[in-house]
């Protein structure tokens, strides 16, 4: 009889062992511990005879073993290029983040968030590339930012959420900015309105500058003068500031584009500050579909974009290179369309 004491004793002594389930599958223990890792070279008919042999002994493979053996931390890095204040206060990475999570749910990978400031990118260059990650997902980039090419040059799997500016060979999964503009503007135009001017994003983010080239392109195709540009980065009170000039210079503008949601409900609170009607003297158009399109007043008209979708395409392109998979898209453009509200 066994006293109770040894309980833990005799749990310890039955747990199932790599060995046992070589055993009973009729393989090898190398074999077994590449099925194990999910690693290549094991035949078809070997995998399932290991996973039958997991399943009726129970046995649950040591994590802590699996990352020394196949070196591998388990560990994603996602960088967000954005001041942390940015980042918790606009719904955009709200909805990407939730897009991660969703893609790396059942992977038994962990997130690790970091800030990628402009003092301290040696430092963060230097943690990636240290051993840290498995790969990291990069955010929200501003102008020709070496990050994800030192990355890449590194050997570290790298994917960027929107396209990079520097024109580096890093694998990205983006929105079709682009021709969300277009239809922005095709709108304000069907609508009558022909004195257009658009507040665009960063001039430093290949977001910014697709979607006003898209915009530019809708007016020349109705041979309309531009009623006026003027960037913004993507807060409210940047849209606001943004609007006020745009109604200094042009006064008589009856048509706004803004490159986000969140610059367009501070561009509507100048232009009712202004005692502007909208959409009855100024037609106003945002970018996303945000939470923030539904709850302002009047109801915004939006191009929507996928943005948890970027997110977990995002996560999917990465987890597929670390699996090997092979061919992978170099890039992935995800489509807009316009959600016509009260706003315009």
């Amino acid at each position: 009889m066994t006293e109770p004491g040894d309980a833990a004793a005799v749990e310890e002594r039955v747990a199932p062992t790599l060995e046992e389930v070589a055993r009973v599958a009729g393989v090898s223990r190398s074999t077994v511990s590449r099925v194990v890792n999910d690693s290549p070279g094991v035949s078809e008919r070997a995998r399932r005879a290991v996973n039958r042999a997991i399943e009726s002994l129970g046995y649950v493979p040591n994590e802590a073993a699996r990352s020394l053996a196949s070196r591998r931390t388990n560990s994603i890095a996602l960088v967000v290029s954005e001041h942390g204040d940015r980042v918790f206060s606009d719904p955009f990475f709200a909805g990407v983040l939730r897009g991660i999570y969703a893609g790396m749910s059942g992977s038994r990978r962990q997130l690790v968030l970091t800030m990628n400031q402009e003092d301290d990118g040696e430092q963060l260059e230097h943690y990636l590339c240290g051993g840290h990650v498995d790969g990291a997902l990069v955010v929200s980039l501003h102008g020709r930012d070496p990050l994800p090419q030192r990355l890449v040059a590194a050997g570290l799997p790298v994917v960027v959420v929107g396209r990079p500016l520097s024109g580096a060979n890093v694998p990205y999964v983006d929105s079709d900015n682009f021709t969300g503009g277009l239809l922005a503007a095709r709108h304000l135009i069907s609508t009558g309105r022909t004195r257009i001017a658009t507040i665009a994003g960063p001039s430093d983010m290949a977001v910014g500058i697709d979607r006003l080239v898209g915009w530019r392109r809708g007016l020349a195709e109705a041979n309309l003068v531009a009623g006026g540009e003027v960037h913004s980065d993507f807060t409210v009170q940047g849209g606001a500031t943004a609007m006020a000039e745009l109604l200094e210079r042009k006064p008589d503008l009856d048509g706004v584009f803004a490159a986000a949601d969140i610059i367009a409900v501070g561009a509507m609170r100048t232009l009712l500050a202004h005692g502007r009607r909208i959409p009855d003297d100024v037609a106003v158009v945002g970018f996303d579909d945000s939470v923030l399109a539904t709850s302002a007043t009047p109801q915004l008209t939006t191009v929507r974009q996928p943005i948890e979708e970027l997110g977990s395409t995002t996560v999917w392109r990465l987890l597929a290179q670390l699996a090997g998979e092979d061919p992978l898209p170099p890039s992935v453009l995800l489509p807009t369309d316009l959600v016509i509200r009260e706003s315009s």
